[in-house]
């Protein structure tokens, strides 16, 4: 068929669209179909960049980038080993628990779990082992307290994993102060899949430590990718045509014909198993549009050659895990082997999603872009029906970085000859742009390093202020601003120095710039608001109840911006509402000093204090998420951020035996099921 007829066909098929999609495939992609698969198994050989990483990581550091399944743990795991069979230690951290919990299964069982412990604040488990899986934030304070004391970080290897990170706004600063405090003599290894300026930050490291760091590159995924375009009538054609949009995609586009309400999932699902795409992960906009997704997935649901052995595997995760038996969408996990995962939900419900992609039980999950970062579950299809991204406070089209870690999820290495991008057209996709996105490389990492009062007092533990100075002018900030003007820097040290006189005014560094004994406890307070819970602990307005202290922390430990009005008409217990007072009043006046300063201070809200005590007091799960109308996944973020700021407090055992006596009882009060698993 001509370019011309053939068009012509394509838009009589959007005339006259049938009620439900018809699998077809266009006669172009007969070819790559014909590739859809498992790979014959051969003997594992490491791959040339794998070996050149290898070696790189003996002489000094490694800055390894490839796509995502290329093998970069690979690397990881061998330099560990070498590490271990000389006697040496090593640390592998990560930015999220969940990826810490994998790695630490996953190292456990090469290594032996005596070898290997995990430390993420949720766990701690073999923390004196000679490997050691956990977050970044954890591997950030151990330095905290070795210079601190003046001692030898305990460690010969350092792995970070992610790397981007270190150009996250908000996070970012813990993986600079990570590379710049680490020892010379340690080596680091850092991974990703997307970092776009890799050369520039490896010039850096060396300058800063004094040591070569090498770059390693691999651009080939080990599973290729093809874009496809899916049209509502169930067709299927390239999305690129000689590296181009299609153009019968581009008359589509003038037809302005798109999925505008709800894309009828089941029937998508439906055209992708008889075309052998499954299984897929949707990336959708929203929580309640994963969850919407499910909906439509009802006449999906079949039984398949495994059920079985499917069965018996839900039955054993579910008598792990009993009370997501009655988790109102395990009925689409069951019966459509669909799931949904985002933020909004439980821990434990994410992990059993996790598990059952990994072992191959589940067609499809519709997840956030936070699937994307971090967990690995890739599959052979990633389906996108939008061409942006929520940011946290608006929607923004897709980055280079963001898009090519949704993609990196195509294809399973050793399951697939081949992976596949599915553009559908939903109301917010931009084809253009995402032609765009294919072509280009992931954006280049920028330095998000910042000052915090946290981090002034640790510092100040080892440093004097010109010692701090120094430390700036050695950051990654400084190095990027080399060629540009210098303000940037300057302007970064003046807040330095703002923290620093603050702290002086305060009486947490005296006037020979060190810390003084409220200053030495309270950098252990490793916190957002450290000198607000600090002055707490000064005016001793903390009680000594435990369910008391953690309603109270979690206002503190509270970081959104919502004032929740509580359903139901039942009244505070006039005892939470009178401490919640002494508490405001007791900080008031500091508060106030620090607004006046020009430094943040977030709003302390009395809905977390109120749903908090009541957990702590053994409240019933659904009751506690139904009175406050949030998810269970933010529930239990709420939950999981209060126990941090009360081990913080904890720690301080030997200054504040009995608040640290009670923060240690309320941690065990808030930690339980279903939050814990």
């Amino acid at each position: 068929m001509k370019s011309s007829s053939r068009n012509r066909h394509f838009r009589r098929r959007i005339r006259h669209q049938p009620a439900l999609m018809v699998p077809s495939v266009e006669g172009s992609l007969r070819k790559i179909f014909g590739q859809i698969g498992k790979p014959k198994e051969k003997p594992f050989r490491p791959d040339p960049f794998q070996l050149e990483a290898l070696y790189a990581i003996q002489r000094g550091d490694c800055l390894v980038t490839a796509p995502t399944g290329a093998g970069k743990t690979w690397i990881a795991r061998e330099a560990i080993k070498r590490v271990l069979d000389s006697g040496g230690r090593a640390w592998y951290a990560t930015p999220l628990k969940a990826l810490s919990n994998a790695k630490w299964i996953e190292f456990s069982h090469y290594f032996g779990k005596e070898k290997v412990g995990i430390l993420t604040g949720d766990t701690k488990e073999n923390p004196d082992a000679p490997i050691i899986v956990g977050t970044t934030e954890i591997l950030r304070n151990q330095m905290y307290d070795a210079m601190g004391e003046g001692s030898d970080f305990p460690c010969d290897l350092v792995v970070l994993d992610e790397a981007h990170y270190l150009g996250d706004p908000e996070r970012g600063v813990v993986w600079e102060e990570v590379m710049v405090y680490l020892p010379t003599r340690v080596n680091l290894l850092l991974l990703s899949a997307t970092i776009g300026n890799a050369e520039e930050i490896a010039t850096w490291l060396s300058s800063l430590r004094d040591k070569p760091c090498q770059v390693v590159k691999e651009e080939k995924r080990p599973v290729p990718l093809y874009p496809l375009f899916l049209h509502p009538t169930g067709q299927i054609v390239p999305f690129l045509v000689k590296g181009k949009l299609n153009p019968q995609i581009r008359d589509f586009e003038l037809e302005g014909r798109r999925f505008h309400g709800p894309p009828p999932f089941g029937d998508i699902l439906r055209v992708m198993r008889e075309l052998n795409l499954l299984p897929a992960i949707f990336f959708l906009k929203s929580r309640a549009d994963c969850d919407a997704a499910l909906k439509s997935c009802r006449r999906f649901a079949t039984e398949r050659r495994d059920e079985s052995e499917f069965k018996t595997f839900l039955q054993e995760m579910l008598e792990k895990f009993p009370f997501l038996a009655t988790h109102r969408q395990l009925y689409y996990l069951e019966h459509c082997r669909v799931a949904s995962h985002h933020g909004g939900q439980l821990p434990a419900w994410k992990f059993m999603v996790e598990t059952m992609m990994n072992n191959g039980f589940l067609d499809a999950i519709f997840a956030t872009t936070t699937v994307a970062a971090g967990v690995n579950y890739p599959a052979r299809t990633i389906v996108m029906l939008n061409s942006d991204i929520f940011n946290g406070h608006d929607f923004t089209p897709l980055r280079g970085t963001e898009f090519h870690q949704m993609t990196g999820r195509a294809g399973r290495r050793g399951q697939d000859n081949i992976g596949f991008l599915m553009v559908v057209p939903g109301r917010f996709m931009d084809f253009r742009h995402i032609e765009k996105l294919l072509g280009s490389p992931p954006e280049s990492v920028n330095s998000q390093i910042k000052a915090d009062f946290a981090m002034v007092l640790n510092l100040l533990m080892s440093q004097t202020p010109e010692g701090i100075k120094e430390i700036v002018e050695h950051s990654f900030a400084a190095f990027q601003s080399k060629d540009k003007r210098r303000g940037s820097v300057n302007s970064l040290w003046k807040d330095f120095e703002r923290h620093i006189d603050f702290l002086k005014a305060e009486g947490f560094v005296d006037e020979n710039n060190r810390l003084t004994e409220d200053g030495l406890w309270a950098s252990q307070l490793r916190l957002d608001q450290p000198l607000l819970i600090a002055e707490c602990l000064r005016q001793r307005v903390f009680p000594q109840d435990a369910a008391l202290l953690a309603a109270l922390v979690s206002a503190f430990a509270y970081d959104g911006d919502q004032d929740i009005r509580l359903r139901g008409p039942r009244r505070p217990p006039a005892k939470l509402l009178k401490v919640f007072r002494q508490v405001l009043s007791a900080i008031k006046p500091l508060a106030k000093r620090i607004q006046e300063r020009a430094f943040e201070v977030r709003p302390l809200y009395f809905w977390p204090v109120q749903i908090m005590y009541d957990w702590a007091r053994g409240w019933d799960w659904d009751l506690l998420v139904q009175e406050t109308g949030i998810s269970e996944g933010e529930m239990a973020m709420l939950i999981l951020r209060t126990a941090d700021n009360l081990r913080q407090i904890r720690s301080l055992s030997g200054t504040h035996e009995e608040i640290a006596r009670v923060a240690d009882q309320a941690i065990a009060l808030i930690m339980r099921e279903p939050v814990v698993y």
